[in-house]
């Protein structure tokens, strides 16, 4: 019961605590406004988030920080540090420079609540279920990434400082609960007083976690730029088919698409993972978004229910393995420093997305916006190889098997 407890407690944390991470993308429209800003030079203000977790993920895991302190305690403060800061952007008059330092800093705090998020979790599932724990835990991220979209879409006449503003505190509450309810679960290892920056590359030293990461990075290439230009997308798509848009209507599609497909593509590709397998959960996750990725410049001029089965399934597969590397690097290094792997990962991976955000808008200023996500197929096809070259340890489906007919 504890365990079962712990689990869920620790997925509302992470689903509040990430509200504030695509609080500004939510708003973008009415920032660019305030801020008289063009597009490209918008994009910085989700770019900074990313380079702010790349940074709190550096720092962290030259310190070792998750594995010297107890990560749901690093997990409070840095949720409490990212809402401030979020609320910040909407209470201060800030210029142009302002904000992006703002955002760059939520990122900086973001990097130690979903890094040990990720450690806590592990403590509490053991390697044969491991793979629906993290399932569980990144739906809860997807969850908490799509939730500023909700909030615009069901608020059309809500001012942008008022999302960002409830966002915030939903973050901070976040902190709270996390000071005062987690603990960490009996597959926690005795924590390390020195900090010994060597396990920061612990992942990339064998195959095993080479590969998982490579499988990683991949993934990361498409991920956080789809979640990031879907609703410029959809906006475009309905504006070259002739049909009305609204904030409300892109908003609710968004979070469709990013929130509710993407944890139910959480939980399946976790269980997945654990019932046949790592490398089969990621590889056919990977087939599927890479698919859709390829056949959007086709879907582009679809519009209506056809167009929201295709985001469900996109939005679903796109987020389905990310729980699955981070499972297998689990798996594959030494326990005592799954935070610091764990947080290198992470880490490199945000890196790259700081890339495919500023790429996807000049794709789509050179070619249009029907063929902007092309672009992000490469990652899917990288990460498929690397995974498909992975050996897994047996799948509880055919050990099941395999005791039967014994």
């Amino acid at each position: 019961m504890m365990k079962r407890r712990q689990m869920l407690l620790l997925g509302a944390v992470v689903a509040m605590g990430l509200t504030v991470w695509f609080s500004a993308t939510a708003v973008l429209s009415a920032l660019r406004t305030e801020l008289g800003i063009g597009q490209l030079a918008a994009v910085w203000l989700t770019a900074s988030v990313q380079i702010g977790f790349v940074t709190g993920g550096i720092v962290s895991s030259l310190l070792t920080l998750g594995d010297r302190f107890e990560p749901q305690r690093i997990m409070g403060l840095s949720a409490f540090g990212a809402g401030v800061t979020t609320a910040s952007l909407a209470l201060v008059p800030l210029e142009f420079w302002g904000a992006i330092a703002t955002r760059f800093l939520t990122g900086v705090f973001l990097a130690g609540l979903y890094p040990m998020g990720m450690k806590v979790m592990a403590s509490w599932a053991s390697s044969k279920e491991r793979g629906t724990a993290f399932g569980l835990l990144l739906g809860a991220l997807t969850l908490g990434s799509g939730m500023p979209h909700l909030l615009t879409g069901l608020a059309d006449a809500l001012p942008w400082r008022g999302v960002l503003l409830i966002a915030s505190g939903i973050t901070i509450a976040a902190g709270v609960i996390a000071l005062t309810g987690l603990r960490s679960g009996p597959h926690t290892s005795s924590l390390q007083s020195v900090p010994r920056i060597r396990h920061a590359w612990a992942g990339f030293r064998s195959r095993g976690p080479l590969l998982a990461n490579l499988g990683y990075f991949g993934h990361m290439w498409e991920l956080y730029a789809f979640w990031t230009w879907l609703p410029t997308f959809l906006l475009a798509s309905r504006k070259a088919a002739g049909e009305p848009s609204s904030a409300a209507g892109i908003g609710v599609t968004t979070f469709l698409a990013i929130g509710v497909a993407g944890v139910a593509g959480c939980l399946i590709g976790g269980w997945l993972a654990d019932r046949f397998g790592r490398r089969l959960a990621a590889v056919s996750a990977l087939a599927v978004s890479g698919a859709s990725c390829l056949i959007s410049p086709v879907m582009f001029a679809v519009t209506g229910p056809a167009m929201i089965v295709f985001l469900v399934i996109w939005g679903s597969s796109v987020i389905a393995d990310s729980g699955v590397f981070s499972t297998s690097l689990s798996e594959s290094v030494d326990p005592r420093y799954v935070g610091t792997a764990l947080t290198a990962q992470t880490t490199i991976g945000f890196l790259i997305t700081v890339v495919t955000i500023q790429l996807v808008p000049l794709v789509a200023q050179a070619f249009g916006w029907q063929y902007a996500f092309l672009v992000l197929a490469i990652g899917p096809v990288v990460g498929g190889v690397a995974m498909f070259m992975r050996r897994d340890p047996r799948p509880l489906a055919l050990a099941s098997l395999e005791r039967g007919a014994a």
